[in-house]
Order: C-alpha cells, then structure tokens, then sequence
C-alpha cells in the first residue's frame, strides 16, 4: 500500500509536456503559428565543434523526432542561423572556432532574430553562466549533460518559441484590423 502511494505522489509531481506542431482542426487556422505549414519534423541547429559531441547530440535529437542541422563552428553556426529558413532553437557550444557560442547570442540578440538558444558547455563556472545568459542565451546546460535535461529544455524552447509565434500572428491580425478601421473611419460621412 505504501509503495502505491509513493508511486501515486511521483505521478502527481510530473510534468506534462505538450509540443507546439502546427494547429489542429480544434484551434483558430488565423492564429496558427507560421512553422505550421513547415515539414514535420522540427529542425534544431546544433553547432559544436567536437565530432563526437556533434554526434552524440544529432543522434539524440534524431532520436527524439527531430531535424539536426548540424554546424562545425561558429561561422557556420551563423550562416545557416541567418538564412530565411534557419532553425528557430539553437544548441551552442560555447567554445568554438571563428565564433564563439557567446558572440553567435549576442549578434542574434542585436539583430533582432528570433531564436531560442540553449547554451551547451563544458564550463561550468556561476559566473560563466550568468555570462552566457546575460549574452542572450536562454538556456544553459553544462557538459557532461543528462540527455533528460536537454530533451526537457528543448521542450520548453519550443513552447516558449510556438508561444512567441502566437503572439506574433495575434499582432499582425491587430494591426491589419486597425489600418480596415482606419480606412473605415475615411469612408464615413460627417
């Protein structure tokens, strides 16, 4: 009877995750994210110098039911995160050559590009991660990592991302509302 119990409050204290696919027949087609009519498979950037890292990481991601997108170093990190079609969540290694995973977040943050980044790192330092969050990542794991914690971080990206894209299509329905009323306002006599 004990055990039941005990295994009652560890099911009590899950958490659930949902993922943010594209809209289904029960939610509004105006407000469904713009990722909706993206292929199945959710792509993930995963730019780590380290062959057996970028391995590792690629494989569980693929494992997991996503798209690794992989990239070498720095440099590439950054083409492929400045393309029209760059992945939305980004796994970075701090340490890199040509570009640091630190200057990859903080030129996306200048730039204004909506990304979700997971900073994954050897270094483990507080001050390393107060660094690398005030840099604008929004996640920061360090190496060795537990597999969980990075599937459950990557869930939390996605959410907050479908979120952001949510909002987003909300804005502009405001705005394309508020220019008809604007135009509205012209036709009425006085």
């Amino acid at each position: 009877m004990g055990q039941r119990k005990g295994s009652r409050n560890l099911n009590e204290k899950l958490i659930k995750f949902t993922l943010p696919f594209p809209a289904t027949e029960q939610s509004s087609p105006d407000l469904a994210p713009s990722f909706a009519d993206a292929p199945t498979k959710i792509r993930i950037l995963v730019a780590e110098d380290d062959p057996v890292s970028r391995t590792l990481i690629s494989t569980r991601l693929e494992k997991w039911g996503y798209e690794a997108v992989v990239a070498n170093d720095g440099a590439e990190a950054m083409a492929l995160l400045r393309r029209r079609d760059a992945p939305t969540l980004a796994i970075l290694d701090w340490s890199m050559p040509q570009m640091d995973g630190l200057e990859i977040c903080r030129r996306l943050r200048e730039a204004d590009r909506l990304a979700y980044v997971i900073m994954l790192t050897a270094r483990s330092s507080n001050e390393n991660m107060i660094e690398g969050l005030r840099g604008g990542a929004d996640e920061y794991l360090v190496k060795p990592f537990d597999p969980e914690q990075l599937q459950t971080r990557i869930l939390v990206g996605l959410r907050v991302m479908a979120l952001q894209e949510t909002l987003a299509a909300r804005v502009r329905q405001l705005e394309a509302a508020a220019t008809e009323i604007e135009a509205l306002k012209l036709q009425i006599p006085l």
